[in-house]
């Protein structure tokens, strides 16, 4: 038996079903199903019941699985200490971010972290606030970065990053008379939003009161997940919808110009990453935290006059 064969274990107790452990841990399916029938028979122990859809961990299972969690722990936290002896960061950390952040921080801060810190291993995935909740609970992921204050979230460890000002992206002529828009001025009826569920969506209805806009077909179900769609479905459709500051960055010149900001105080949403306090990754979690907040504090408006601004909730 060794430490790959127990993350085999815990993958399957995690996905309950082999394929999804095996895609998982990127071997084949009669691979992984050998090495838990091999560990099985040396255990002499049924961990899986394999005759349930979706697979059953037994009772025996899980506190097989339970163990497997300890050991692996510890050989992780004896190679951190290991690499903080040699004054290294490393190791291997499992990040969910919502979509409205990881398409600008992805690309540059974490890029750049990742550059400066070639011993740690990131895998991150994109996914909304109430799954990254549910991947910290299950122990898919280790940390997740999103909108705050989540009251969902009140039971994590909590690191603040950044607060970024929302704005208004618009071809509407009436919105680009004046740079400052006050929520009364949008047409509520030409508002593109992202799906229910998404913390910008409710950010922004929170602003403005807003509902979906009637620019659209009537057989058509409308249903956006990233700000790139919305921004799309503006210039060539017309409308109205909010983006985040860091959108700003991934817009071409023309675009630029649809760009309108509320009038003060200015919105905004703050960015935090949010975790059960580990053991061996709270380093990476640290230096990951400085790395974003050092490195945005010098681009968002927000830091230039605090008290200009003022929060918006996500939900």
């Amino acid at each position: 038996m060794n430490i790959q064969q127990l993350e085999y274990l815990i993958a399957v107790d995690r996905y309950k079903h082999f394929g999804k452990a095996a895609q998982a841990c990127f071997i084949t399916q009669p691979t992984l199903s050998a090495m838990i029938q091999k560990i099985e028979d040396e255990l002499d122990v049924k961990i899986f019941d394999r005759t349930t859809h979706p697979i059953r961990t037994t009772d025996i299972g899980a506190q097989i699985i339970a163990q497997a969690h300890k050991v692996i722990d510890s050989v992780n936290e004896l190679r951190n200490t290991a690499d903080l002896l040699n004054n290294v960061l490393g190791g291997k950390i499992n990040i969910g971010i919502i979509p409205t952040v990881s398409t600008y921080i992805l690309p540059t801060e974490i890029f750049s972290f990742l550059e400066k810190n070639p011993k740690v291993e990131m895998v991150i995935k994109e996914n909304t606030t109430e799954n990254i909740i549910k991947g910290l609970k299950s122990g898919e992921i280790d940390a997740g970065i999103i909108s705050t204050p989540y009251s969902e979230a009140s039971e994590f460890y909590q690191e603040f990053l950044f607060n970024e000002e929302l704005m208004i992206y618009s071809n509407e002529a009436n919105l680009a008379i004046d740079t400052f828009v006050v929520p009364e001025e949008i047409d509520m009826n030409r508002v593109w939003l992202l799906e229910e569920g998404n913390c910008l969506r409710t950010q922004f209805e929170n602003i403005c009161q807003l509902k979906e806009n009637s620019l659209k077909p009537k057989n058509l179900e409308f249903k956006a997940s990233n700000i790139g769609t919305l921004v799309q479905m503006v210039d060539k459709i017309g409308g109205v919808s909010i983006i985040p500051e860091l959108a700003q960055t991934q817009l071409s010149e023309g675009q630029h110009q649809k760009i309108s900001r509320f009038r003060k105080p200015f919105p905004y949403r703050e960015i935090s990453i949010i975790y059960y306090k580990p053991t061996y990754k709270q380093k990476i979690i640290d230096e990951l935290a400085a790395h974003i907040k050092n490195s945005l504090e010098q681009q968002l408006n927000y830091y230039q006059n605090p008290e200009d601004f003022v929060s918006v909730k996500p939900q």
